[in-house]
């Protein structure tokens, strides 16, 4: 009975290796991300399950988050993890 209601795991992506036009929900941020840049990407709208459009990748990685566009350092990107979004919206 529980075994049908198992979620399988998301794979889980560096948002700096997300093709432009793709959409995916933020899963967390790594580790490496300064907990003062963490706070301020939060501030920006950016929390888990939010759902990301990726507009570019050069020169900066760049998303929309609802209605805010932001642009992130590759090094940023490269510890901002995310799943691929299999929600029907």
């Amino acid at each position: 009975m529980n075994a049908k209601n198992h979620k399988p795991h998301a794979a889980r992506l560096p948002l700096a290796f997300i093709p432009p036009g793709q959409q995916v929900r933020l899963a967390e941020f790594g580790d490496e991300i300064d907990p003062l840049q963490r706070e301020q990407l939060i501030a920006y709208g950016l929390a888990e399950s939010r759902l990301l459009r990726v507009l570019q990748q050069r020169p900066m990685t760049v998303i929309l988050a609802d209605e805010v566009e932001l642009a992130l350092e590759h090094a940023v990107a490269r510890y901002i993890w995310v799943e691929k979004d299999t929600g029907g919206a």
